[in-house]
């Protein structure tokens, strides 16, 4: 009877060391996988460039903070422009009128940090109004895409010629990390 008592206390004692020991590497592979995924915040500074014959001629810029991580889709959105009235088919007068959004849309979401760079998918939406032009001519933009920029080197993600002119409209991208304080 003794024999089996002890050989009870034995195994409930090398089954408790187990256990701890399970609980102790699963708690540290917890601490190691959550470090891993903890997001990492990036400054981002796009340029828009209008280009005649290779010479810039217009450049605007715009910034954002994203967020790296796995467990939440972080996203960046900017939004600026005007609304443009456009007469809709009745007097003038009568102020029967459109009105359409233009300026710039950029969007930006699930960012990730690889080798150096970063992966992020970016839409882009750049329009404007003609000047003197009634009603008024909206020129657009458009562009939508995954992306790898290298982190602090300013990188042209987007580009595309004006069909009527010799003009180019550019998307200049900079991700820049911050460091935690």
């Amino acid at each position: 009877m003794r024999t089996t008592m002890r050989n009870k206390t034995k195994l409930a004692i090398t089954c408790g060391a187990i256990l701890l020991t399970a609980g102790i590497c699963a708690a540290q592979s917890e601490g190691a996988k959550s470090a891993a995924e903890q997001p990492k915040y990036f400054h981002l500074d796009f340029v828009v460039k209008e280009m005649d014959s290779g010479k810039v001629i217009n450049a605007r810029h715009y910034s954002t903070t994203i967020a790296t991580g796995e467990s939440t889709p972080y996203n960046c959105t900017i939004r600026t422009g005007s609304k443009v009235p456009v007469p809709n088919g009745g007097t003038i007068a009568a102020g029967q009128f459109t009105y359409i959004d233009v300026g710039v849309n950029i969007d930006c979401r699930s960012a990730k940090e690889i080798e150096g760079g970063l992966a992020l998918s970016v839409a882009a939406e750049i329009s404007s109004a003609a000047p003197s032009s009634n009603p008024p001519l909206i020129r657009q933009t458009k562009w939508s895409s995954n992306v790898i920029v290298p982190i602090s080197k300013p990188t042209v993600i987007f580009s595309s010629d004006d069909a009527t002119t010799k003009g180019q409209m550019q998307l200049e991208l900079t991700a820049t990390a911050i460091k935690a304080r």
